[in-house]
């Protein structure tokens, strides 16, 4: 390599997955991977992708079934964000957010407060979950201070649920396969159970059993009064923690619960905002404002990393203040509010506006369910279960005890590897088989990927033994 950085000149030749494997292995670290896997199990060199479908330099395709980890709401390539980024290119591609602003990242948050539940006036940007997270805790604690309380310091989370995977949002989590390593370098959080309905009692409805699991919540907070800034929740689906799901009076009663003890509620809509859950926001579905809603994933439509964490003007005027005081929120990214990111976003709120994108989502979530039916009745599926454009099916030893497999079995990465064969990106978390697609896919692209998680779960279930 030169003093420019250039690597020796190479004969040109067509470039092959197998090319392009070796050198990654070589060089990079991939997130969420142990690197051993891909000795029998190589990563896959993507050339390029379009609507629901990824191409591979060897001309293979698979159908996106899991959005990019959950970030594509209308497709790769799309032509109205792509002419959207176009333009804004020639124009201004970054600038410092301090002391400067520019369209992009004032049109997106005005267009922010104009959408989300009441209440939420202020909007601060950031770059992913994890950081938009950090930001409503710090925001929150700081809050307190701020406002002659400075005795409440601790944070409230619910068992199974993930926030993300910086210090702040990794403990305010509870999924042990991320947490536990790290738990000396993290703070202390009260936990309360969840309310997911996969541990109902039997005949017990889904909205019975998340109203009776407030009850923990509401002994803690008693417990700890004056202590505790905010509880922070996964509106509805807890989706890294093996997308377990709950019903919206939980929301509703625990933001009556949190007014009653004065403690912010965090609403950690990373994964199920813009219309994953049947709604634009899964707040909406209670009814209900959140002191802190925390956005990223789909909000750049799977473009550009960016976040942001809204806020009411009540917290943001607990900061508002002379310098002096040293009572401002110094906070910063060097990428906030990203002109090209701002833009992303824009142009994927058009098309909610212009597509009327929720209403078409109900209709692809119905074809979701009716592709999947005959998986309920699966000797080893525990449960199907469903929040809107998120579908998951739970794999089990015995469906009657619904007793669960070994997680070192790794059950779930035969579906991934059968699924790889077929041309379906399913990526199960454990034994958790999901959809979680582009919007812009159709009823017949559904039923493939339905088709291929049967065959997969058939294929990976096929020697546990009938119960």
């Amino acid at each position: 390599m030169d003093c420019a950085g250039r690597l020796p000149a190479v004969a040109a030749r067509p470039t092959r997955n197998a090319d392009l494997v070796a050198r990654d292995l070589a060089v990079l670290w991939h997130p969420c991977t142990q690197m051993k896997d891909h000795e029998a199990l190589p990563p896959i060199p993507i050339r390029r992708g379009e609507g629901v479908w990824l191409e591979d330099f060897d001309g293979n395709r698979y159908l996106d079934a899991v959005s990019s980890w959950w970030v594509n709401l209308f497709g790769h390539a799309n032509p109205r964000i792509n002419a959207a980024l176009k333009a804004q290119l020639d124009e201004l591609e970054h600038v410092i957010l301090a002391g400067f602003t520019h369209a992009p990242a004032l049109e997106l948050a005005e267009r922010l407060v104009a959408l989300t539940p009441p209440g939420l006036e202020r909007c601060f940007f950031s770059d992913n979950g994890s950081t938009a997270v950090e930001i409503a805790l710090k925001m929150s604690f700081h809050y307190w201070r701020n406002a002659g309380e400075p005795g409440r310091t601790r944070f409230v989370n619910l068992t199974n649920s993930y926030h993300g995977e910086t210090l702040g949002a990794l403990a305010a989590g509870d999924v042990s396969l991320y947490k536990t390593t790290y738990e000396p370098l993290l703070m202390g959080v009260l936990t309360v159970p969840s309310p997911d309905c996969w541990h109902r009692a039997a005949g017990e409805s889904c909205a019975e059993h998340s109203r009776r699991m407030l009850e923990p919540m509401r002994e803690t907070l008693e417990r700890h009064a004056g202590e505790v800034c905010a509880v922070i929740v996964e509106p509805l689906v807890q989706c890294a923690g093996s997308m377990r799901m709950y019903d919206p009076i939980y929301l509703r009663l625990l933001r009556e619960l949190c007014d009653r003890h004065r403690v912010h509620l965090i609403a950690d809509e990373v994964a199920v905002g813009f219309g994953r859950t049947g709604t634009l926001f899964a707040c909406e579905q209670a009814g209900i404002s959140p002191d802190f809603l925390c956005l990223s994933k789909g909000l750049t439509g799977g473009y550009l990393p960016l976040a942001a964490t809204l806020t009411t003007e009540r917290v943001y005027q607990a900061f508002y203040d002379d310098y002096a005081t040293l009572r401002a929120f110094l906070h910063s990214h060097s990428y906030t509010g990203n002109a090209l990111g701002c833009r992303a976003a824009l142009a994927s709120l058009d098309i909610f506006e212009q597509d009327d994108v929720c209403a078409h989502n109900r209709e692809l979530s119905r074809e979701m369910a009716q592709a999947v039916a005959p998986l309920a009745e699966h000797p080893h599926v525990g449960e199907v279960r469903q929040h809107g454009m998120i579908l998951a099916v739970e794999l089990v030893r015995d469906r009657k005890t619904r007793e669960p497999y070994a997680w070192q079995e790794r059950r779930g990465l035969r579906v991934y590897r059968h699924a790889l064969g077929r041309g379906v990106l399913l990526r199960p978390l454990g034994d958790v088989v999901y959809f979680m697609p582009p919007y812009v896919i159709t009823p017949e692209q559904i039923h493939r990927l339905a088709q291929v998680a049967r065959e997969g779960i058939e294929l990976a279930t096929a020697d546990s033994g009938a119960p």
